[in-house]
C-alpha cells in the first residue's frame, strides 16, 4: 500500500521524505523488518524502539514512525513524526489493513477473572448459530482456519488488525476478544468499535500498573464507550463496579447476576464436581463446567447471545455441550483415588472462587500448590498466602513466573501473609515448581483434592535469564503415575 494511504487522516508533526512509495508491511520489532517495511518506534517499559532505527534500516525498512526528534536523519528513509507512536499504531494498522471491522462484528470481554472462559462460550454459541467466529485471547488466536498460540491477553493493535485481516480473508463474521486493562490503557483498541462488550468482574490485580482500584476500574470502563450504536453492554450486576460500567454507555444494557436483581438471574443452583445446574426464568441449564464462577461466565455469554437475538435452544444446547477450557478447572484423571485440578487462577478472588467451588464437593483434605508472578502486583502476594492457609488443609508454596525478580523474595512476601494469619495450616516451601507438584501429589490420600494454581494452560516458566518448558498438567500426570507405582510396589 502507498505510504500516503497508510498515514491518511492522521495528525502528523512532520514528514521528511517521500510518501508515494509502496509499503509492504508494518512492524514494531526491528528484528522482523523486511524489504520496504514501515518501522514504528514505540517507547516501551523496558526499551525504546528509537534505539533500533539503524537496525530496521539495515534490514531494509523504507520508512520510520517516530515520536521524538532524532539527531540524525537518513536521506534514503522517510520519517513520519507523530505525537505518540503507541497511539498512532492502531490508526496506521486500521489504514494499512483497510479496516477489517467493516466486515466483522467485534465482541469484547473485559474484567479481572472469567474473560477466557466467557470468550470460548460466546464463540461456541455463535458457531452453533451458524456464524463463523474468530477468537483473540490469552490461550490462543483462531483466525477462522487455524489456531495460533497466544503470548498475551490482548495483543498490540498492529497484531490485532493483522489477525482481523486474516479473519476477513477466511470469511469470519464475528470475532470474540479478551480486552485487558493494559490494552485499554495503552491504546491498543482505540480505533475499534464493538458490537457487544462484556464486564465480568473487578477484583485486585495489576495494581503494580494501575496503582489503585479506581484507576484500574476507569481503564476497564473505557471499553463501554466503544460500543456501536446497535450494540449491547452485558454487565455483571453482582459486582461492586457494575454501576460505574453502566454509566459509560447509552446502549442497550443486559445485566446478569446470582444475587441481585437483573435481566438474567440464575436461580435453583446445583453444584457438583461434574458440573452446574441453574435456571433462568423457565429454562434449565445443565453444564459440564463446574463452580459458581462458571455460572457467571455462562450468564455473560447468554447475555451476549440475547443481545444478538440468537435462538434460545441453540444457546442452551451450546452451553450444555461445551467441554472444559484448557487450564481452567482442568482435572487430571488417571483413575487415582484422589483428585488433581490445574487452574490458571492467579489473583486472590479467582483463588477463592476455585477453593469455594471445591468445598461444595465431597472431599477429604485440600492441598494447594501456588506461587506468584514476578513484575506483577506485589500487594496480592501476602493476601494469597493468607487465603491458601485459611482455605486449604496443606499448602506448598513455589514459584510461578518469577521473571526478573528473585524467586526467594516473591516467596518471602507470600510467606509473610501466611505467618501474619491466625491459621496454623501446615505449609512447605519448594521453590522448584515441578518438585512442588510432586510433593503435593505425594501428600494426597484417598478423596483428597490437589489444586495447582497459577499457570493453567501455560507450558513454560519465565525466569530472569531463561525460560523453561513446564506444563503443570503433564507434571501432575507424572507425579500421579509415580505415586501409583510406589503404592503398587509396597
Amino acid at each position: 500500500m502507498e505510504l500516503a494511504k497508510v498515514i491518511n487522516n492522521m495528525q502528523l508533526d512532520f514528514i521528511k521524505g517521500n510518501t508515494k512509495m509502496n509499503i509492504q508491511d508494518i512492524k514494531y520489532d526491528s528484528r522482523q523488518i523486511d524489504k520496504d517495511d514501515l518501522f514504528i518506534c514505540v517507547q516501551g517499559f523496558k526499551t525504546d524502539g528509537h534505539k533500533y532505527i539503524d537496525k530496521a534500516i539495515e534490514n531494509s525498512a523504507k520508512a520510520v514512525v517516530i515520536d521524538k526528534e532524532l539527531t540524525d536523519y537518513n536521506d534514503d528513509i522517510t520519517y513520519i513524526k507523530v505525537d505518540d507512536s503507541r497511539k498512532a499504531m492502531p490508526l496506521l494498522a486500521k489504514n494499512f489493513f483497510e479496516d477489517p471491522l467493516k466486515d466483522i462484528d467485534l465482541i469484547g470481554v473485559t474484567g479481572t477473572n472469567g474473560k477466557t472462559t466467557t470468550t470460548y462460550l460466546i464463540k461456541d454459541i455463535l458457531n452453533k448459530s451458524g456464524y463463523k467466529t474468530g477468537l483473540i485471547g490469552t490461550i490462543e488466536v483462531f483466525n477462522g482456519n487455524e489456531t495460533i498460540d497466544s503470548s498475551r491477553t490482548t495483543p498490540e493493535a498492529l497484531d490485532i488488525y493483522r489477525y482481523l485481516a486474516e479473519m476477513r480473508k477466511n470469511d469470519v463474521q464475528y470475532a470474540v476478544m479478551e480486552v485487558s486493562s493494559h490494552a485499554l490503557a495503552l491504546n491498543r483498541v482505540d480505533t475499534m468499535e464493538f458490537r457487544s462488550a462484556v464486564f465480568t468482574n473487578l477484583t485486585q490485580d495489576h495494581l503494580d500498573y494501575h496503582n489503585t482500584m479506581e484507576k484500574y476500574a476507569s481503564q476497564k470502563a473505557k471499553l463501554f464507550k466503544k460500543i456501536k450504536d446497535n450494540g449491547t453492554a452485558i454487565v455483571n450486576n453482582d459486582d461492586d463496579y457494575a454501576e460505574l460500567i453502566k454509566k459509560q454507555t447509552n446502549n442497550q444494557i443486559i445485566t446478569y447476576s446470582i444475587n441481585n436483581d437483573s435481566d438474567l438471574k440464575a436461580k435453583d443452583i446445583e453444584l457438583s464436581l461434574k458440573g452446574v445446574k441453574f435456571s433462568i426464568n423457565n429454562l434449565r441449564f445443565n453444564l459440564n463446567l463446574t463452580g459458581k464462577f462458571n455460572i457467571y461466565n455462562s450468564l455473560a455469554a447468554i447475555g451476549v447471545a440475547k443481545g444478538l437475538e440468537l435462538e434460545e435452544k441453540i444457546i442452551k444446547d451450546s452451553l450444555e455441550n461445551v467441554p472444559g477450557i484448557p487450564g481452567r478447572f482442568e482435572t487430571v484423571n488417571l483413575k487415582q483415588p484422589f483428585n488433581v485440578i490445574v487452574d490458571y487462577a492467579h489473583t486472590p478472588d479467582s483463588m477463592i472462587n476455585i477453593l469455594e467451588a471445591v468445598k461444595h464437593f465431597e472431599h477429604n483434605h485440600i492441598i494447594v500448590v501456588f506461587g506468584c508472578g514476578g513484575e506483577r502486583d506485589k500487594g496480592k502476594r501476602p493476601i494469597m498466602g493468607e487465603i491458601a492457609v485459611r482455605e486449604a488443609d496443606s499448602v506448598v508454596v513455589t514459584t510461578d513466573n518469577p521473571r526478573s525478580e528473585d524467586p526467594a523474595t516473591i516467596i518471602s512476601e507470600i510467606e509473610k501473609g501466611i505467618k501474619d494469619s491466625k491459621f496454623d495450616t501446615p505449609y512447605m516451601i519448594v521453590s522448584d515448581r515441578e518438585e512442588a507438584i510432586f510433593e503435593a501429589v505425594d501428600q494426597a490420600q484417598k478423596d483428597d483434592v490437589v489444586i495447582v494454581f497459577g499457570k493453567g494452560h501455560e507450558t513454560y516458566q519465565v525466569f530472569a535469564n531463561k525460560t523453561i518448558d513446564i506444563d503443570d498438567r503433564e507434571v501432575a500426570k507424572r507425579a500421579i503415575k509415580q505415586k501409583m507405582s510406589d503404592i503398587e510396589n509396597v
